[in-house]
């Protein structure tokens, strides 16, 4: 596993445990109670180092690429996952993936930014970041979710979506504003869950249903925090000043509301316990898409025109205060 700089004390003591369990079976010794004493303390250092994480370092987190992506948490969390591919109009893009599965066996409609676990699959999933065919493809699956009276589920993991000249002359900028429109309209429940790295217009089209929730170490942000300190400072490397000043953690986006929950992970984040981090993230689905499934149809859909417009009523105060 990819082990971050701020984690190398995690990691020595780690390798302290593994150690001696080795030198204990090798001798046949009883050792334990050293053994225990030691991951206590390995418990206490990981919760400690992971509370006190500073912004720059919650991006690394979220970017970590042992971090389980879209793929892997459909795997955990749901059954007879079909998959569903194509716009309809130019072809597939393997950096969105959708389709219907059962979540607690009910039907849904899945779809979400898929990164790679190396570099070969990055590659080929062009990192997370969408073409306007994976745009248009979830469009495609929104819809048909409305059609058949599914729940939609969406999971935001994403740099951005693509800017390559290909890309515009698609229609990239199109494809994005109609997801946003089509999910702010779309009658059926939707919950839309950070899962790592949301970032700008590409992160936004899957984010404008019913529910916003983050994990507890993702990220949010209309740009990364290298663009912006090239753009203010003309410095990329003073990306984690940068993160300090952009509220883009759960925590900061939580006060200033633009999520309405922030989901737990494991010690050590996502990538140390997936399967862990897979329940919490079931539990928090589970509730929130019981609570929308009793709320009337219209009335879903004015309390989401009606929380968008908060959030922009807010931002449009804070930016005549200042």
């Amino acid at each position: 596993m990819v082990n971050l700089e701020f984690e190398r004390p995690i990691l020595e003591l780690q390798t302290k445990i593994d150690e001696l369990r080795a030198f204990s079976r090798e001798k046949r010794l009883d050792l334990a109670n050293e053994i225990a004493h030691l991951e206590k303390r390995l418990r206490e250092l990981t919760e400690n180092i992971y509370k006190n994480l500073t912004p720059w370092q919650k991006v690394l987190v979220a970017r970590h690429p042992g971090r389980p992506n879209t793929l892997d948490y459909i795997n955990y969390l749901f059954t007879d996952f079909l998959e569903l591919r194509g716009d309809r109009l130019y072809g597939d893009d393997p950096a969105l993936i959708g389709g219907i599965a059962r979540l607690n066996s009910r039907p849904v409609t899945v779809l979400g930014h898929l990164k790679g676990k190396d570099t070969q699959e990055n590659i080929a999933r062009n990192f997370g970041m969408a073409h306007p065919e994976g745009y248009r493809k979830a469009l495609r699956l929104m819809l048909q979710a409305a059609k058949f009276k599914r729940p939609v589920i969406a999971f935001i993991d994403t740099p951005g979506a693509y800017c390559g000249m290909g890309a515009e002359e698609r229609g990239q900028a199109a494809a994005i504003a109609q997801c946003i429109q089509t999910m702010l309209g779309l009658r059926t429940p939707v919950v839309s869950v950070i899962i790592g790295e949301g970032g700008s217009g590409g992160a936004l089209a899957l984010g404008a249903g019913d529910r916003l929730l983050i994990q507890e170490h993702a990220v949010f942000s209309v740009i990364s925090p290298e663009a912006y300190a090239t753009i203010l400072w003309n410095d990329p490397a003073r990306c984690s000043e940068a993160a300090q000043k952009m509220k883009i953690t759960a925590a900061e986006l939580s006060l200033l509301g633009v999520v309405e929950e922030v989901i737990p992970e494991p010690p050590g984040g996502a990538h140390r316990n997936p399967a862990l981090a897979a329940q919490y993230l079931q539990e928090a689905l589970t509730r929130h898409l019981e609570e929308l499934r009793s709320i009337p149809e219209e009335e879903l859909l004015r309390r989401r025109f009606e929380k968008f417009r908060k959030i922009d009523d807010e931002y449009l105060k804070e930016g005549n205060a200042n």
